[in-house]
């Protein structure tokens, strides 16, 4: 019985051992990765980008090949340093570093050297790899623009940085990514998925063969094509038009909130971003602290909305039942308020007014009038200016809309409790003049050129908008994104915008922007002087106005929602009304008959003005 209990030990031991190397071998892969550590080298077969599309199919963004010199540290022997320091235009020092940085990240795992090499230094280059031993040339492919504009809008690609590694381990070091615009938020989409190749090696670290016979190899899957909603000959016009100027300019398709044009002034060139140049070229852009090439106006910088606003407070005013289209406003000169005689200045223009032509002429003393009675209502001014602010936040103005940009500010709408802590309430009780610079698009709130364009979108439509956005089609294929498609429904009743939007028509018809009509189209807009404040040498000082400007067209089913902004632009039609007009009749028409609005515009700079706060010259309007 002894004698059979032993066999029957040696048996089963024998059958587990067997069994256990069964499973390690050749049923559990995770013996590849063991493997790996020792005897497999693995190589990445990068696929290519996907191409980016403007609404029209034009290919803005494509790829061009690129080779990297890639190093495996462990597998290094001695070489010709200063012949390879040559062939490479590199200093010896600077091939030590990497060297030693690439041995400090993984002494098996590939390391780039040289990033980005021509096609001339990698022709040159193949030829000797084989006196090399441990570096080999690894193809990828780099962005190449077909455009030289729409940078804010596209972004770029670079290098992923340690913290990136560690968060997501698809990357490695050397790998690229997009950094910015429609190449950061759409990376997963552009840059498909790596293929990856695995050789066997011998004791002797030679390479032998396919690991498995290719078991374990994959094949790389091209990143997805994406079709964007830009326009890119309204985007090129846009561009041009705002040479030498500041400034940002956001252009929608009502009907759908899609972008058409994403302007921002001044910008750079998306090529200066590419390959062994972008490293310099984007510290010079960095460090560029006047112009601020990288700053993306139209999303991100965060101005008073000046006149644009009123149509606003009309549509509050209207849906709070505290005024109608019919009666009438006095104004002279201005809007007088408080125990001191106070004034909110205005311009010269017929009265008494009522909403339509109050819009037509931006008439400030019509509007205070109508604001105060939006905050009276209610029993405290507290009540008054939360109720207000509800109705705008939801024409999307006070937070971030929800596009689908990596970069943007919400602006600011104020709260009751932001006033309370300015007047310390209970003790200084506040009243409605208190904030009545609300009334005209000034004092505390502020918006970005896209929620302007937004807001007026929403206007055009009647009382609705979609979240504006970049992406139209991914790989063909239309988005089917809830978030983009389903319509946002502002507080304001469908029956009162059309007073609303005919004041908006006068203001073109008969009214400030009369000088700027195309002929054939049925523009309504809104002229908009915004006052700009910045320190000079500490002291608060006011520098020439702001020109804003809001528009749609064609005034029925239409097809267009712009915002412009221009940066000390003296007031609303003088540069950023021009502009609304000229971008309107590029989209609507193709082509422009308002030749003496584009002279105007392309022989004019603002170059002057923005040397100002450095050269101590006067800030003063000149005709």
């Amino acid at each position: 019985m002894r004698k059979l209990l032993l066999y029957l030990i040696i048996v089963i031991t024998g059958f587990v051992f067997v069994s256990r190397l069964f499973y390690l071998q050749i049923y559990n892969t995770s013996f590849a990765s063991l493997s790996e550590d020792n005897a497999i080298k693995v190589l990445y077969d990068y696929p290519q980008r996907g191409a980016i599309y403007d609404r029209n199919a034009r290919l803005l963004v494509t790829n061009q090949p690129s080779y990297d010199v890639m190093v495996i540290p462990r597998e290094l022997k001695p070489f010709d340093t200063l012949e390879f320091c040559s062939i490479l235009n590199i200093t010896k020092d600077k091939l030590i570093n990497r060297l030693k940085k690439a041995r400090i990240y993984s002494p098996r795992v590939p390391s780039i050297v040289i990033p980005q090499l021509t096609k001339d230094e990698y022709a040159y280059l193949q030829e000797k790899m084989r006196k090399f031993d441990g570096f080999y040339i690894q193809k990828r492919s780099l962005r190449d623009y077909q455009i030289d504009n729409a940078a804010n809008v596209l972004g770029y690609i670079g290098e992923v940085n340690d913290a990136l590694i560690k968060k997501d381990p698809y990357y490695l070091s050397g790998d690229l990514i997009g950094i910015d615009g429609v190449e950061k938020q759409y990376e997963k989409e552009l840059r498909g998925v790596k293929g990856v190749k695995r050789i066997q090696k011998d004791r002797f670290n030679r390479d032998i063969g396919p690991y498995k016979n290719k078991k374990f190899d994959t094949l790389p899957v091209n990143g997805k094509d994406l079709t964007i909603t830009i326009d890119s000959k309204l985007q090129s016009y846009g561009d041009m038009l705002m040479k030498n100027k500041r400034g940002g300019i956001v252009a929608l398709e009502p009907s759908t909130g899609e972008i058409l044009a994403l302007i921002t002034a001044p910008t750079y060139k998306p090529e200066l971003l590419v390959g062994r140049k972008r490293s310099p070229n984007f510290t010079k852009l960095v460090y560029d602290s006047i112009a601020i090439p990288l700053f993306d106006r139209g999303l991100q910088a965060e101005y008073p909305p000046g006149s644009p606003f009123k149509t606003i407070n009309a549509l509050i005013a209207l849906q709070e039942g505290v005024i109608d289209t019919k009666e009438s406003v006095s104004c002279r000169m201005g809007y007088y308020y408080g125990k001191r005689g106070q004034k909110l200045g205005c311009h010269s223009h017929r009265s008494p007014l009522s909403m339509i032509p109050g819009i037509a002429n931006s008439c400030n003393a019509y509007f205070a009038t109508v604001y105060r009675r939006i905050i009276e209502k209610y029993e405290t001014p507290q009540k008054g200016i939360d109720t207000w602010r509800k109705h705008v936040q939801s024409f999307g103005l006070g937070n971030y809309l929800g596009n689908d940009l990596p970069v943007g500010k919400r602006g600011k709408v104020p709260t009751s409790e932001y006033y309370n802590k300015i007047y310390s309430y209970p003790t200084y009780k506040w009243y409605s003049t208190a904030t009545i610079s609300n009334a005209i698009g000034q004092g505390e709130v502020l918006s970005t050129p896209i929620q302007l364009a937004n807001m007026t979108a929403a206007i055009a439509n009647r009382g609705y908008y979609y979240t504006p956005h970049i992406i139209k089609a991914i790989d063909g294929k239309p988005i089917s994104n809830e978030e983009y498609t389903k319509a946002k429904i502002t507080t304001i009743d469908k029956t009162h915008f059309e007073p609303v939007i005919e004041g908006m028509h006068e203001v073109y018809t008969k009214g400030t922007a009369s000088f700027l009509q195309v002929k054939g189209i049925d523009i309504c807009g809104k002229t908009g002087t915004a006052e700009n404040f910045t320190k000079i040498d500490g002291v608060k000082t006011q520098l020439t106005d702001h020109s804003v400007f809001v528009a749609f067209a064609p005034k029925d089913n239409p097809k267009i929602a712009i915002a412009v902004f221009v940066e000390n632009g003296y007031w609303g039609a003088r540069y950023a009304g021009r502009i609304a007009s000229l971008m309107i009749e590029k989209h609507i028409n193709g082509e422009i008959s308002r030749t003496d609005l584009e002279q105007w515009i392309l022989t004019h700079s603002l170059q002057e003005e923005y040397a100002k706060p450095l050269s101590g010259e006067p800030f003063k309007i000149n005709q």
